[in-house]
């Protein structure tokens, strides 16, 4: 089997809307899925199933269920430092697992380019058991006749009898409320919502591709970030609901991510380590926050990098 490669899923992503058919055909009696009718998911990922640093309260101003969510501002982007002690940004999608959720892409037999028009599908939302913002693409194999959304859940993939085989291809789609925003990107990525199928209904999520990632023995490669809170992690009240340290005046953390996206090594999911905030205003690169006390939280979060300047 030839490896999916992730540029052929990215033109897949950013088309998705083109070639839809309608929910009948007047040639066939075969029936399509249609995703600009189709009912939409419901999404909450602040709930306190979903959520893990970020659970919705009385007092914490989080989005309610299914509200749109604008990542361009607080708590959602942070401003740190890359290893030589430039500015980065990156966003927060809050704690995430090694273990990647699985994404279905459909391929015509024979053909080395996605369906046009075909939905991806995913079998799980945030607050489901196993969801994950990463997901590990598995090409599904459909016949030539296939028309684009005749299937459009997993359910419908096993039915049909579709073969189905894992690649070691991992995309970073965080899946969110309708009308989000997360408007920055390196590289100029799409910052648009792309449409897929969750169980016949449409559901929606970011794509963020600075960087090509693979399944390392079925996980998601970390790489790892150095982080200063107001109050430290061993402390009563301290570690992330503190909040993280910052110049005076100014949104500029000393967070120190240890690779960007041009970097050997570098992934969007962080292993987190905090060091004592005695030591914020010595830390300015990855050599000085790695020579700070540091303490490792065994957290893994999503933050992609977004833009270094």
């Amino acid at each position: 089997m030839k490896k999916l490669k992730l540029h052929l899923l990215v033109p897949l992503m950013v088309g998705l809307a083109i070639g839809l058919q309608s929910c009948s055909d007047d040639d066939d009696d075969i029936s399509v899925h249609d995703p600009n009718t189709a009912e939409r998911v419901s999404v909450d990922r602040f709930s306190a199933a979903a959520g893990k640093l970020m659970i919705r309260d009385a007092a914490n101003g989080l989005p309610a269920a299914n509200a749109a969510i604008n990542f361009d501002q607080a708590p959602f982007i942070t401003t740190g430092l890359g290893p030589s002690g430039q500015v980065v940004e990156y966003y927060n999608f809050d704690i995430q697992s090694v273990d990647p959720a699985p994404i279905y892409v459909l391929f015509k037999e024979g053909e080395t380019a996605p369906v046009s028009g075909q939905l991806n599908i995913i079998n799980v939302l945030p607050g489901e058991s196993g969801y994950n913002d990463f997901w590990q693409v598995f090409k599904v194999t459909v016949p030539a006749d296939y028309r684009s959304n005749q299937v459009a859940s997993f359910d419908e993939v096993q039915a049909a009898g579709y073969d189905v085989e894992p690649t070691t291809t991992i995309v970073n789609c965080p899946v969110v409320p309708e009308a989000s925003t997360a408007s920055k990107r390196l590289g100029g990525g799409s910052t648009g919502l792309i449409m897929g199928w969750y169980k016949e209904k449409v559901v929606l999520y970011f794509t963020f591709d600075e960087k090509a990632l693979s399944t390392s023995g079925g996980t998601i490669p970390t790489s790892p970030i150095y982080v200063c809170f107001n109050i430290n992690a061993d402390e009563v009240g301290g570690g992330p609901p503190s909040g993280f340290k910052v110049e005076a005046g100014t949104m500029q953390t000393h967070n120190v991510v240890a690779t960007i996206p041009s970097s050997v090594g570098y992934s969007p999911l962080w292993l987190v380590n905090a060091y004592d905030n005695a030591k914020f205003d010595d830390v300015n690169d990855l050599t000085t926050a790695q020579t700070s006390t540091s303490m490792n939280l065994g957290a893994t979060v999503n933050c992609p990098v977004v833009s270094v300047q």
